[in-house]
């Protein structure tokens, strides 16, 4: 359980046993310091008796007589010498300006602290509380009331007379009186009762649930917590009582409001004092136990608890053990619980020790965190309310959390951690890879270091380097890929891949390194030789990327085994770096892959490369037949003669086929189709290319005698050349395989000709009719002719001016329009009259006529 321990040293007072202390894990709600400064001094030479919060000051009551008067930190700002006994009361109004002070000897004293009014009363009985009107400060509310064997008003009146009435006795001492509002509580040895201060009637009588407990040994607890809801602890009894208007119907004789017990329950120890804290409560037991060993009952530490009040019982929120100066001879009624409302400030006080409760704030809750090494949701509540901290600093937990981590060996999350929380802080970060250094795990913070902003020493980013180097060599290509390479001083770096190598001179992760130092340092030559000995991928993106072209011209053949199909890309887009010819050049001791590079430039263009094509001729037969005949296809500058020469040689039928055609002598090419390739199909799709009469006799002649050439032809050969011609030279007695079929599929190919020509006969009709039908009503429609029309002939208005007048008009459907006067008359021959403009035309448009009349 959390504590309140002793800040002072010499202190006359015993403190527990550290044994008996026990650590929660559960974070306290409240934290505890005692009040001490003026406070000290006078708990040194006197005991306290009872004590009054205000938010501006406190007032606190001695054994002596005296009521000093403290500001929140405990210093004495006023001292008043009221009695030589036992001040048993202080009471204040709301506004802190009147005071009324009650003593053990009958003393009472209502005074105010900043003017001269003052009223002294004196009892010959001791009074043992006193209770100021809240707003004593209104003349209208001057009122305090006093307990003792009665309870007394106190009013002032007419000609400032003080009058006091009785509002209750015979039920013994009346110990504790709360007032709020218009409300007045107080209890006696019987129970608590409430008066309404406006209609003059006591509402309620509690009665207590102990009776056996000595009333003056165990007092009520009594506490407002708002003017309506009076909360009550008597013994280990605690109730919550709620005062409601009584509704019309029901009053009769009765009083206007009436109390509701809304909560009850019972507490493990004995009330002392009790206080509201939001909707919960917060309740000073005294506590009494019996030890191991004697079996004796003794007073142990006080209790504040935080209690959840429900309807029949409670909820403990949290529970302190408080250790004040003299606890082992304090009684229950040495006790007493004063709090600030504004402030949820609780202060115990004890005949010689006060101590100040107060809700914990961000600040102590991140204290608990780091005292329980919580270092994560320290950090992270101190982000979420870095507005609202005033003792801690995001950036001292998060270093305290990194060294947390590091004296843990958590060395990866530590060095992770580092990237949050030390930011851009250069500094910090230097301090820490050193700091990392020193335990030996370098490598655990390199991938964290920043690369950008901030930028730290060149040193620190070279330290990490060569500790890679010494022991992880793919790590430390890893680092040289990451890292920008202004980060470090290149040259030292090179220089010890350079030592390395002198041991190991084959290791491809150093070479490969190297090269990248290399291209960071500009050394683009050193670079590329590396990478083209390691057959890299990047080489070819280091040569575009840094324009090394003039680096390569002697190592095309290299690029070329390393990947052909890249470098060939590479080398035709980039033709004005590196000619055609200097490439055609370096490869001519690798015809194979003189042809893949002459091969892919002629599929890009095919006149870029044609004083190659020659060679290409005899690459394309070594190397790659298949594109053979579609390179002499498309070629226009292949000399024919040469290709027909080399076809020949290598008895290439198809190429050899096609030069000859193409050459013109293609009664040749037939024969070797028929002769070479036995190919009748092949042999009717030649003949249909040339289409050539002399082509399909020799076609015919050659198959008369071989009857699957024959079939061949009667399948293919109806639509290009009269069947009858082939079939009248078959001779008699042949047997030609599926002759049926293929007389049946030369007719149905005749009827097939038939059907097309009278479908093309019927569409040609109805095209023509409707375009004749369209022309019909084309020339059917009216033209339009208005002032602005004039005669083609003498080109005067076509319309008089006088629409009343006759006139005829002739328009032609080409638009022309003509005076009749104006136009010849026609002649014998023909009746038809035509448009004089259009009549060059061959009796164009304007032959037909519109005659207009009037």
């Amino acid at each position: 359980m959390a504590e309140a321990e002793e800040q002072e040293t010499g202190s006359l007072e015993e403190s527990t046993d550290e044994s008996e202390e026990e650590e929660s894990e559960e974070e306290p709600k409240l934290k505890y310091e005692r009040l001490s400064n003026g406070v000290t001094e006078i708990l040194q030479k006197d005991a306290a008796s009872c004590m009054t919060v205000h938010d501006k000051f406190l007032a606190l009551g001695t054994h002596y007589g005296k009521v000093y008067l403290l500001d929140v930190q405990g210093n004495i700002t006023q001292k008043f010498d009221v009695s030589p006994v036992k001040i048993n009361q202080i009471s204040l109004d709301e506004s802190g300006e009147h005071m009324g002070v009650c003593s053990e000897d009958g003393k009472v004293q209502v005074f105010g602290l900043y003017s001269g009014e003052e009223f002294h009363e004196t009892f010959d009985c001791p009074i043992k509380i006193i209770a100021v009107h809240p707003h004593f400060v209104r003349s209208s509310c001057k009122q305090f009331v006093t307990g003792g064997k009665k309870l007394l008003l106190f009013e002032r009146s007419w000609m400032n007379r003080w009058k006091s009435v009785v509002l209750h006795e015979g039920e013994g001492n009346i110990r504790s009186v709360k007032w709020r509002g218009h409300l007045i509580a107080w209890a006696n040895n019987m129970g608590v009762k409430i008066f309404d201060i406006i209609s003059k009637q006591r509402i309620t009588n509690v009665p207590r649930d102990d009776i056996s407990l000595r009333p003056d040994m165990y007092p009520c607890s009594l506490c407002w917590k708002d003017n309506v809801t009076l909360i009550i602890g008597w013994g280990t009894s605690v109730k919550i009582c709620s005062v409601k208007e009584r509704h019309a119907s029901e009053m009769r004789d009765l009083p206007s409001r009436y109390v509701e017990i809304v909560s009850q329950f019972e507490t493990e120890f004995y009330v002392s004092g009790l206080a509201p804290l939001c909707d919960q409560l917060v309740v000073l037991s005294y506590v009494k136990e019996i030890s191991e060993k004697t079996e004796r009952e003794y007073c142990a530490r006080p209790r504040l608890d935080i209690i959840q009040p429900l309807s029949e019982t409670c909820e403990e929120i949290s529970s302190d053990a408080l250790t004040v100066r003299g606890f082992q001879e304090n009684e229950c009624r040495d006790y007493h619980l004063e709090y600030s409302e504004g402030e949820s400030l609780f202060y115990i006080v004890s005949p010689r020790d006060v101590v100040v409760a107060k809700e914990r704030d961000q600040d102590d809750h991140i204290d608990w965190l780091l005292e329980k090494k919580k270092y994560e949701e320290a950090l992270m509540a101190a982000e979420i309310s870095q507005k609202n901290i005033k003792r801690h600093k995001i950036l001292d937990i998060g270093l305290a959390y990194i060294n947390h981590l590091v004296e843990r060996g958590d060395y990866d999350i530590a060095a992770r951690k580092c990237q949050k929380i030390l930011g851009k802080n250069a500094a910090l970060w230097e301090y820490e890879v050193y700091k990392f250094k020193e335990i030996g795990q370098l490598k655990a913070i390199s991938p964290y270091l920043p690369r950008g902003d901030p930028v730290l020493k060149p040193l620190i980013y070279e330290m990490i380097l060569h500790e890679f180097l010494e022991s992880d060599y793919e790590g430390f290509a890893t680092l040289i890929r990451e890292w920008p390479g202004d980060l470090y001083n290149n040259s030292v770096i090179v220089q010890a891949v350079r030592d390395h190598l002198k041991k190991d001179s084959q290791n491809k992760t150093l070479l490969k390194t190297l090269a990248e130092l290399y291209t960071y340092d500009k050394n683009y030559g050193n670079a590329l030789e590396i990478y083209l000995t390691l057959r890299h991928k990047d080489v070819f993106q280091l040569i575009h990327k840094h324009n090394l072209f003039s680096s390569i011209k002697d190592k095309i053949v290299l690029l070329m085994d390393f990947d052909s199909e890249k470098a060939v890309d590479m080398l035709l887009d980039n033709e004005d770096k590196i000619s055609i010819k200097k490439v055609v050049e370096e490869l001519e001791d690798r015809p194979e892959l003189q042809h893949v590079y002459l091969h892919k430039l002629f599929k890009r263009d095919h006149h870029k490369g044609q004083r190659y094509h020659e060679k290409q001729i005899s690459l394309y037969a070594e190397y790659d037949r298949p594109n053979l005949l579609p390179f002499l296809r498309d070629s226009t500058h292949c000399p024919l003669e040469k290709a027909l020469e080399i076809c020949q040689q290598r008895n290439f039928v198809e190429e050899t086929v096609y030069l000859l055609s193409r050459m013109g002598n293609s009664r040749s090419a037939l024969k070797m189709i028929m002769e070479e390739l036995h190919d009748v199909d092949k042999a009717i799709e030649f003949a249909k290319e040339q289409d050539d009469g002399e082509l399909w006799e020799d076609l015919i002649l050659y198959s008369i005698d071989k009857p699957p050439f024959i079939t061949g032809l009667l399948n293919n050969i109806g639509t290009h050349v009269d069947p009858i011609l082939l079939i009248h030279r078959i001779k008699e007695g042949m047997e030609i395989p599926n002759l049926r079929d293929s007389l049946v599929k030369i007719l149905q190919d005749y009827n097939l000709q038939i059907l097309l020509r009278e479908g093309c006969k019927k569409i040609l009709v109805a095209d023509s009719l409707s375009l004749l039908k369209k022309m019909h009503r084309t020339q059917m429609k009216g033209v339009l002719v208005d002032e602005e029309n004039i005669c083609e002939s003498c080109l005067s208005p076509v319309l008089p001016s006088d629409a009343a007048k006759p006139f005829s008009v002739v328009v032609f459907h080409c638009r022309h329009m003509f005076h009749k006067e104006c136009l010849p008359m026609p002649s014998m021959n023909s009746a038809a009259q035509f448009c004089n403009i259009c009549s060059a035309k061959n009796r164009g448009p304007g032959s037909a006529i519109l005659e207009m009349k009037k």
